[in-house]
């Protein structure tokens, strides 16, 4: 090829410019926000109007179905209802509260030593040991709830299965008890197992994901720090203590984080397993759970509005203080 000839092809390449730039060429400065308004779009349709919304249906009262031209406007009156009338509602938030900690401080509590047992006793094998308690994270919560619920039944469950059979042997002459849903006997009636029941459940399915958060979390601390204290002498607990636990703090607030905003919201789990009702005496029915009845069974929008938006603060609140607490400090 000639020098003329290559010479003749240089400019045929520069004049290869890029979309963004021949629009710029013709005064278009507004393409670049073009091509990112779709999610602008569905953020404001689907995230940012519900949002809005939602206050403003929290302070009116009536039924949105009917139109909004027919609800009225009561100011905080929902807010103050909820506060000082609703009972169901207080109850609900204590049921919320009970389950948050009977749940939610146990899952740590037991990921952590498990994911450090992991990480130092399991080498070749460990992959399939996180697969096998990651299962429960990932496995259809409906399924989950469905299952406990058939475990727990009154006339087939297992659970009253052999508790009758250990009634047989006149030791402690139980009878099959109605966990969750009340039973024509009063007697067989326990409310006061239905929360156990539930943190059970929810405990049995985030531990495995909280594990594997804080086995990653391990698996990024220096080796040089475990191997210094072992010459120094220090046992395997006190590594864990003084080099585990401080390097696991980020990790900590996150998981406590994701926890607090979990199982504030808790609705799945309690709802399938006492068939939508709060099971006996209520004592299943979580704060999600009164509002999606009040919703949509009783359809008093606006109170449920109102009380998603308590939530919301209450959320917010725990959320700062375990930021106080756990947070990363200057």
């Amino acid at each position: 090829m000639s020098a003329v000839e290559s010479a003749e092809k240089i400019p045929a390449v520069s004049k290869k410019r890029s979309l963004k730039q021949r629009l710029n060429a013709k005064g278009y400065k507004w393409a670049p926000y073009l091509f990112v308004s779709p999610f602008f779009v569905l953020f404001a349709v689907f995230g940012l109007f519900p949002l809005l919304f939602s206050i403003y249906l929290s302070l009116h009262y009536g039924d949105a179905t009917g139109g909004i031209d027919r609800m009225e406007f009561v100011g905080l009156a929902n807010y103050i209802y909820l506060f000082r009338d609703d009972a169901w509602f207080h109850q609900s938030l204590i049921n919320t509260g009970w389950l948050a900690l009977a749940s939610g401080i146990p899952q740590h509590v037991i990921a952590i030593p498990l994911a450090f047992f992991l990480h130092t006793s399991f080498k070749k094998t460990r992959n399939t040991v996180i697969g096998a308690y990651f299962v429960p994270f990932i496995t259809s919560s409906v399924a989950i709830s469905l299952v406990f619920t058939s475990l727990f039944s009154r006339d087939f469950g297992v659970i009253n299965m052999i508790l009758t059979q250990i009634g047989n042997v006149e030791i402690f002459g139980f009878q099959p008890l109605g966990w969750l849903f009340p039973t024509e006997n009063v007697d067989w009636a326990r409310p006061q197992y239905i929360k156990p029941m539930i943190a059970f459940v929810v405990f049995w399915r985030f531990v495995g994901w909280n594990t594997v958060l804080y086995l990653s979390a391990m698996q990024t601390i220096p080796k040089d720090l475990y191997e210094a204290a072992t010459v120094d002498g220090a046992k395997p607990w006190q590594q864990f203590f003084y080099i585990t636990l401080p390097q696991l703090k980020p990790m900590m607030f996150f998981a406590v984080t994701l926890t607090i905003i979990g199982n504030l919201q808790m609705f799945e789990e309690p709802f399938i397993i006492t068939g939508g009702t709060g099971g006996i005496e209520q004592a299943g029915k979580t704060a999600a759970m009164h509002l999606y009845l009040t919703a949509f069974t009783e359809g008093d929008f606006g109170t449920a509005s109102a009380v998603s938006w308590l939530l919301f603060f209450i959320i917010a609140i725990l959320t700062w203080l375990n930021n106080k607490i756990l947070g990363e400090k200057d």
